[in-house]
């Protein structure tokens, strides 16, 4: 072969190379089909609020997010909070999904508005962990309290905090929003345990999760029944019971109320009086327990062994689930509880105005 035929081929193989697949971008379209094949380092995690409840910024999404690095060093956690909006947290969903996310982690605002999303996903094989509520559709797992009985708890501890007063006791019940499926259950709970051994539900409504909702609730309830018309009140959650207490005192009535969640400022509340009990239910197992199940399914793995119970949904039957057990907290056990697990340190609850308090109740 003389040197202008090698030069001739030569040139035409770079121009076949430069007109082949992967040198016209095709290198580009890889990543492209990558995202469409699945993001398999990521797991998304979906929160619905941040405003009734200081929860999911301080204890649950840190406790998710250090487990998955725990279990998958080289793994990362796609964080969004919906603040409260399901249309926002559709779109987050959505995003996800589209950026080629496998298994996501969804505690949704409107877990009744979920259906068709968990079935477009599972029609792209994205697994969904159902976290605290259960979603509606075809979600893979399911973890969260044993939300009835944590009901049960919070009705309990309010005939406690009522004592011999409990029978001839009027009750005023603000719930959580109704779209949330766990409100159900919390209501459920308490009038199991309330229903015949106080004289009457007197008033009841939802606080939709909300404070400014539900104290202006507690404060249409004052008006219809009087400074006497009631002697406790149910609260579903700690944030709505820092507003109804605070109606309460501006209207100069002290009865027992309760709520969950076991918020610092709950805390505080029962060390001062203020707040009869919490629900503490520990979110460091709660939150962990969906990392695993999260980066099990990542890795295709059988999550059985993790959720060895089984709910049913709106939607979809035998869902496999973990459902853990919460606890009361009065004045009596803060110390064995959210002291005893390091929700809490004594110097946390004890500061600033509430030292005399805690030296009353024995916290140090």
């Amino acid at each position: 072969m003389n040197a202008t035929m090698r030069r001739v081929l030569i040139g035409t193989a770079a121009i076949a190379m430069a007109l082949s697949p992967a040198a016209c971008g095709k290198a580009g379209g890889d990543k492209k089909d990558s995202a469409v094949t699945g993001d398999t380092k990521s797991i998304g995690l979906l929160l619905p609020e941040n405003a009734s409840s200081t929860r999911y910024e301080s204890f649950d999404r840190p406790f998710i997010e250090a487990k998955v690095a725990a279990l998958c060093p080289d793994c990362r956690v796609r964080y969004s909070n919906a603040e409260g909006s399901a249309a926002k947290q559709k779109q987050q969903f959505d995003t996800l999904i589209a950026e080629g996310v496998k298994v996501i982690v969804l505690d949704a605002f409107d877990a009744r508005s979920t259906r068709t999303w968990v079935e477009a996903a599972a029609d792209k094989g994205v697994k969904v962990v159902a976290y605290d509520r259960l979603a509606t559709g075809p979600v893979s797992a399911y973890v969260s309290f044993d939300n009835e009985k944590v009901g049960e708890l919070q009705g309990q501890a309010l005939l406690d905090a009522l004592g011999a007063k409990a029978a001839d006791a009027n009750i005023v019940m603000i719930n959580g929003d109704e779209a949330d499926p766990n409100s159900a259950l919390f209501r459920s709970g308490a009038h199991k345990v309330l229903d015949g051994r106080i004289r009457k539900v007197v008033y009841e409504q939802s606080g939709e999760w909300k404070p400014t909702v539900a104290g202006q609730k507690a404060a249409a309830a004052i008006t219809q029944l009087g400074k006497d018309g009631f002697q406790a009140v149910y609260s579903a959650n700690d944030g709505m019971a820092g507003a109804i207490i605070a109606q309460l005192k501006a209207a100069g009535i002290s009865v027992p109320v309760g709520g969950q969640d076991a918020g610092l400022d709950a805390i505080q509340r029962i060390v001062t009086g203020d707040q009869a009990y919490t629900v503490y239910k520990a979110y460091r197992p709660l939150a962990e327990y969906a990392a695993e199940l999260a980066v099990n399914l990542l890795r295709g793995e059988d999550v059985k062994g993790i959720a060895t119970d089984t709910v049913d949904s709106a939607t979809d039957r035998g869902i496999p689930a973990k459902l853990l057990e919460s606890k009361v907290v009065t004045k009596a056990n803060i110390k064995d509880t959210v002291v005893a697990d390091s929700l809490y340190r004594i110097a946390e609850i004890c500061a600033a105005d509430y030292g005399a308090a805690c030296d009353a109740a024995g916290l140090r």
